[in-house]
C-alpha cells in the first residue's frame, strides 16, 4: 500500500467554485516575488502557502498555486512591486461583473489587494507539496 499524500486540486468556474477556493486560501502567506502575470498568456499565477483547511488538517501546511486563465490585466494597491520579499496575507478571493468582464480581488491584509479583469472565471488552485 502507497503512502501517497492526497494533493488538492479545485478548479472554479463559478462563483461557487471561487468562494471555495477563496475558503481554502484564507490566511494564505506570499510574497512579491511569488506574482507572476503573464500577459502574452493571459495567466497570473499566485504562489501561497496556506494550511489544509479543506481536509480538515488546518496544521498541515502545503505549497500551492493559484492560477488564474483568461486574464487581460492586473492592477495593485498598497503593494510594494519593488520588494520582492513584502509579505502578504492572502484574506479572500471576491469577483464583481462589470460588463462583459469579470473583476476578480485578491484581498491581502494592511489594505493592499490585487484586481484582476478576466473575460470568464477559471481559476485553478493546486497544490504542489507539503512543507514539512
Amino acid at each position: 500500500m502507497s503512502d501517497k499524500k492526497y494533493l488538492a486540486k479545485i478548479i472554479a468556474v463559478d462563483n461557487e467554485g471561487l468562494q471555495m477556493i477563496s475558503a481554502c486560501c484564507a490566511g494564505a502567506t506570499t510574497n512579491v516575488a511569488n506574482i507572476k502575470y503573464l500577459k502574452e498568456n493571459k495567466v497570473f499565477l499566485l504562489s501561497i502557502e496556506r494550511n489544509k483547511v479543506e481536509a480538515g488538517e488546518e496544521s498541515k501546511k502545503v505549497n500551492s498555486i493559484c492560477k488564474f486563465d483568461f486574464v487581460s490585466s492586473v492592477k495593485s494597491k498598497n503593494i510594494d512591486q519593488k520588494n520582492p520579499e513584502l509579505p502578504l496575507e492572502l484574506i479572500a478571493i471576491d469577483y464583481l461583473k462589470n460588463n462583459e468582464e469579470y473583476e476578480i480581488d485578491l484581498i491581502f491584509k494592511n489594505n493592499a489587494h490585487i484586481s484582476l479583469s478576466a473575460e470568464t472565471i477559471e481559476v485553478r488552485l493546486e497544490d504542489q507539496n507539503e512543507i514539512k
